[in-house]
Formats: C-alpha cells, sequence, structure tokens
C-alpha cells in the first residue's frame, strides 16, 4: 500500500464577492480532485484546536498525526532544524520576516504600517544580503541571524527575554505598527534594523524596479529546540516530505522522514509544481510508503488578497500535482490512497489564517465509494463525516 498527502495550504476559503458568492475551491477547473473526491470518503477535519493559534506548524503536525496540543513548540524552531541549525537548550529560535513599512520616516519608525509580510515575496539571493546586512550590525555572542528562504529567515539567541506574544506580521497587513510592537529589547533591534535595511543597495535596486523594498525584520513564533516521535516508528511506514518551506521539511527532519527539495520550488504561485509531483513519484519508486506534499502557493494568495492567482493555484495543484500522482499510483498495480486537504483556511478578506474546520477527501483504489462531485467547502461538510481532532485523522487512511 502506498499513501500520497496532497496539501494545498491554506486553499479553504469564505464565500468570495467577486466569485459570485462561491469560494475559490467551487470555481476553480479541478477535474481530477473532483473525479478523485466522487469516489472518496469526503468530509471535515479540525487540524487546529480551538484554543491555539491557526498557524501552519500546529496544522500541518495535525495532519501529521502529532496532537499540536502536546508537540506544538512555534513553527521558528523546527524551520531552524530544517536549515541545519543545532539548537542548544538555552537557546530560543525565532522566525524573522524582513517586511515591507511605508509612511513618512519623519514621523518614527513607530507611526509606519505594515504594507507587505513578505517584501514582495523577494528573492532569496537578495534576502540573504539584507539578513548578511543585519547580522553585521544587530548579530553578537549568542545572538545570529540566519538566512532562509525568501522573506523566512530565522534569528537564534540564547538566554532570550521570555517574551511570546508577537504580532504575526501577515495579521496585521495594512496596519500601523505603533500598537503591534514588542518590547524592548526587540524592539530596538526593529528600529536599528529599518535604518540598516531602508537605504541598503538590495532595495534601492528593488525600488527602481518598481518592487517593495524588505526594510525592516519583524520576529514572531518563537520556541526552543522541538522533539517528535519517530514517523516511522509510529505508523510502520517509510516517509518523505515534499515542500518549498523550511516549516515543513524541519517537521519532517524531527519526525525521522526524508526531506526532499525541489529545484525551483518558491513556496508561492510561481513554483516547479511539476517537480514535486515528480519528486513524489521518485520517493515512491525508490521504495518510500508515505509522501506528504506541501504546496504552498493558495495560502500565499491569500496573505496577499490574490483572487484569481487563488483559484488558479488550486487549478495547477490540480493539474500539475494530484494528477500526475494519482496517474503514477495507478499504473503500479498496487493498491493505494490520496488524502487531500488544506491544512487550514486563508481567507482572501483576511488575509490570514482561521481557524474553522477544512475538507477532506481521502481516495482508497481498493475502496471506492459514494463521495461529493465537487470538492468544496459545503460539499464536504454536508457528507456529514466530521474529524473533530485532526491528529486523528491520518488513522482513518494508515489502519482502515
Amino acid at each position: 500500500m502506498k499513501y500520497a498527502v496532497i496539501i494545498p495550504d491554506g486553499a479553504a476559503d469564505y464565500k468570495c464577492e467577486g466569485l459570485g458568492g462561491k469560494t475559490p475551491l467551487d470555481v476553480a477547473k479541478k477535474p481530477c480532485l473532483d473525479s478523485l473526491a466522487s469516489r472518496a470518503l469526503c468530509g471535515t477535519v479540525s487540524n487546529v484546536p480551538s484554543d491555539m493559534v491557526p498557524e501552519s506548524d500546529t496544522a500541518n503536525l495535525a495532519i501529521l498525526s502529532y496532537d499540536p496540543k502536546i508537540y506544538s513548540k512555534g513553527r521558528s524552531p523546527l524551520e531552524a532544524v530544517s536549515m541545519g541549525i543545532e539548537m542548544k537548550p538555552d537557546e530560543t529560535a525565532f522566525r524573522c520576516n524582513v517586511v515591507t513599512l511605508d509612511g513618512d520616516p519623519a514621523g518614527g519608525y513607530d507611526n509606519l504600517r505594515l504594507i507587505d509580510h513578505s517584501a514582495d515575496e523577494i528573492s532569496t539571493p537578495e534576502a540573504a544580503e539584507l539578513i548578511k546586512a543585519v547580522e553585521a550590525e544587530l548579530g553578537r555572542d549568542g545572538l545570529t541571524f540566519y538566512p532562509g528562504v525568501s522573506y523566512r529567515h530565522c534569528l537564534i539567541w540564547r538566554d532570550a527575554p521570555d517574551f511570546r506574544n508577537f504580532s504575526r506580521p501577515h495579521d496585521i497587513i495594512g496596519q500601523c505598527i505603533a500598537d503591534k510592537l514588542p518590547p524592548e529589547p526587540f524592539v530596538s533591534m526593529y528600529r536599528r534594523s529599518y535604518e540598516i535595511l531602508k537605504d541598503h543597495p538590495v532595495n534601492l535596486a528593488r525600488i527602481g524596479r518598481g518592487l517593495k523594498p524588505a526594510n525592516s525584520i519583524w520576529l514572531w513564533s518563537p520556541g526552543k529546540k522541538p522533539a517528535l516521535p519517530d514517523f516511522k516508528e509510529k505508523w510502520c511506514v517509510s516517509g518523505s516530505v515534499i515542500s518549498a518551506v523550511d516549516l515543513l521539511k524541519g517537521i519532517g527532519l524531527c519526525a525521522g522522514m526524508t526531506p526532499v527539495n525541489v529545484e525551483g520550488a518558491t513556496g508561492n504561485i510561481h513554483t516547479n509544481f511539476e517537480g514535486k509531483a515528480q519528486a513524489a513519484i521518485d520517493e515512491f519508486k525508490r521504495g518510500q510508503d508515505f509522501v506528504y506534499i506541501h504546496v504552498e502557493a493558495p495560502d500565499e494568495c491569500g496573505h496577499r488578497a490574490e483572487l484569481e492567482n487563488k483559484v488558479r493555484s488550486i487549478e495547477l495543484i490540480d493539474e500539475k500535482v494530484i494528477c500526475p500522482i494519482y496517474e503514477y499510483l495507478r499504473s503500479t498495480g498496487e493498491d493505494f490512497k490520496i488524502l487531500v486537504l488544506p491544512d487550514h483556511p486563508t481567507p482572501i478578506c483576511r488575509r490570514t489564517h482561521t481557524g474553522e474546520p477544512v475538507p477532506f477527501m481521502l481516495y482508497s483504489s481498493a475502496d471506492e465509494r459514494e463521495g461529493v462531485t465537487c470538492f468544496n467547502e459545503d460539499n464536504c461538510e454536508a457528507a456529514g463525516f466530521y474529524v473533530e481532532h485532526g491528529y486523528t485523522l491520518l488513522s482513518h487512511m494508515i489502519e482502515k
């Protein structure tokens, strides 16, 4: 038996006026996914406990069968693991975004607005130069900035101040940052980073090309070194994780799974969809039983309020990821199961994650059944199968 779990990150949404009162999953042309859903167990699942923040680490831990109330220690330590950073017990990891602030600098840093949590999805080489500049000025013994992918970076701080109530940058897009700033010593780092970055040659060149500058750091989601039970020991299947983002790779590493890097995988709609599908097929060919394929594109479109791109990203996932994986698994003659679900909603109108249940479909080649004609939020809810705790969903795939 082979198992494929495909995560169109943030694909679930609210009904959108711009789509005639429908959701992106409603209107997206996704013939392969809809065909599978018509022959699958369909329902809804809560991946984020009601008293937890709807972050990607929480939701993806749950999908991979780890109770987030027990194992979620913040996303940053998982990202640090993926980046090859060896954390010590007295160290705290922080996600360090490079963001775009806008407004009149004469009014002071605190009166600027955060207008883009990703600085126009800045390229990795550009961002690495900026983080290098921040590290040169703010880094010291016990406090180190590490470059990551695009706007996502990491700060490791030994004996860091115990403050956790950071504003998530994707939650405050368009807002003045005055009442969103953390206390000292963090806020001084923010202000100093603005002075370092606002006139940096990388940002001046970006402005010259009509792009937003990455003119400030923004810290959030601190946490200590993580530990997860081994996935293979838990389920008796060998697993791989395919994702463009360090968070998912870090979860995989901590769970003893194999992270797979795909050239050209970006974490947005301009990603190597075909490469992710081929990487999954290659993992199955080399003997892996379980492959977890995470595609960030719908989530980023949600954060950026790009309605057409969100619809298109779902269509691309269907055409270039779900369909090739299904066709390959069907061609082997071996029984297989495919689970498709978003980790959480990222509604266009909210531009951030929310914690509502998400639709899922679980197709089994050995147990086809009557499902839903279109994979979307309403149809899967109407199917009447609700999984209250997301960390139990995988048991329906592997144990049943």
